[in-house]
């Protein structure tokens, strides 16, 4: 992290420069490394009180950390850590509008039934299936009952069949009740009763 100083530098030993580098150093490590980042000291002297700030660009958000003492250490060291409470609320802050959480991630997919590799494979077979590698969604065919319809037998429902799509849905005339009638890949029919 690259501090920046400005004001009464004069007072600033080595010692405390390398003591303010190393805090701030352990600060860079909250910071997510996205580039150099620069700190800004600002020190001023009035009636014998240090007054430092610090400020610092984290995610277009200014972080300020101010402290104030009679002892110029001091003094920065309540500047640093105000600093530090600034950043771990703006870094919480950012991961919770821009991550989601593991918690609720896992809970979605159960929630949804979906597993990452359930999921790829129902998009390969999709896609298999299209031919042309885009995945659609599929289609839910309802079957009308305010149709009036008469009941069939099962040799109606095989020559229905025959004329038009891979199913029929009708009402037995035998059993009265809702039967379905599929045609297989290997060309034989199920038969679904209620």
């Amino acid at each position: 992290m690259k501090v920046i100083y400005s004001g009464k530098t004069k007072e600033f030993t080595p010692e405390l420069e390398e003591k303010v580098s190393a805090k701030l150093n352990k600060l860079s490590k909250f910071v997510e490394q996205r580039g150099e980042r620069e700190v800004h000291l600002t020190h001023q002297t009035e009636r014998h009180l240090h007054k430092v700030k610090l400020t610092m660009n984290f995610y277009d958000h200014g972080l300020v950390g101010e402290g104030a003492g009679s002892d110029l250490p001091a003094a920065v060291s309540q500047a640093i850590e105000k600093l530090e409470k600034q950043l771990l609320e703006a870094r919480t802050r950012w991961r919770d509008t821009h991550r989601d959480a593991k918690s609720v991630r896992s809970s979605k997919e159960e929630w949804e039934g979906n597993t990452p590799a359930a999921e790829s494979q129902a998009v390969e077979t999709a896609s298999k299936a299209n031919g042309n590698g885009a995945a659609r969604k599929p289609k839910v065919f309802r079957v009308n009952y305010a149709e009036d319809r008469k009941p069939m037998t099962l040799e109606e429902a095989m020559l229905e069949l025959e004329k038009d799509g891979d199913y029929v849905v009708y009402r037995d005339s035998s059993r009265d009740c809702l039967s379905v009638l599929l045609r297989r890949p290997d060309g034989n029919f199920d038969l679904i009763e209620s």
